[in-house]
């Protein structure tokens, strides 16, 4: 069995395993407030020691923009197993899109591991010998 090992470096409600889907809700460390148009890390309370070969992907919880107008600033957050120091607290970076306060021990992320990008080649070709889509997305149109 593989472990994650947490340290918390703030009084916040512990990490629980979920017993349905696949993602760990994260939470804020501390109040945050936010001004419309700014820009914060979140403390998240944890460091953490992932299982070798082994990174971390983190996202906004499904209700996070509803609840409280706020983005993950970089789209997706990516933390590999180096960053494992008892100092190295993991943050959320979020931008507000109109004024908010944030409450500690709000669930406001979550994460997920996967394993390391497996070794392969990159071979340059002058066709790839598939047929177009013709389009990006499902319906063919750009």
């Amino acid at each position: 069995m593989r472990k994650i090992r947490v340290k918390y470096l703030a009084d916040i409600d512990h990490i629980d395993k979920i017993e349905t889907g696949d993602w760990i809700d994260l939470r804020c460390a501390e109040d945050t407030h936010f001004d419309a148009g700014e820009f914060k890390l979140i403390p998240l309370g944890v460091a953490m020691e992932l299982p070798a070969g082994y990174e971390a992907l983190v996202i906004p919880r499904s209700s996070t923009f509803k609840r409280y107008g706020i983005l993950l600033a970089n789209s997706i957050g990516l933390i590999d197993e180096s960053y494992k120091g008892d100092n190295d607290g993991w943050h959320f970076p979020a931008y507000a899109t109109k004024e908010v306060t944030v409450m500690k021990n709000t669930r406001i992320c979550q994460f997920r591991i996967i394993a390391h990008q497996p070794e392969f080649e990159i071979e340059t070709v002058d066709n790839l010998g598939n047929p177009d889509r013709k389009g990006i997305g499902s319906t063919g149109k750009f």
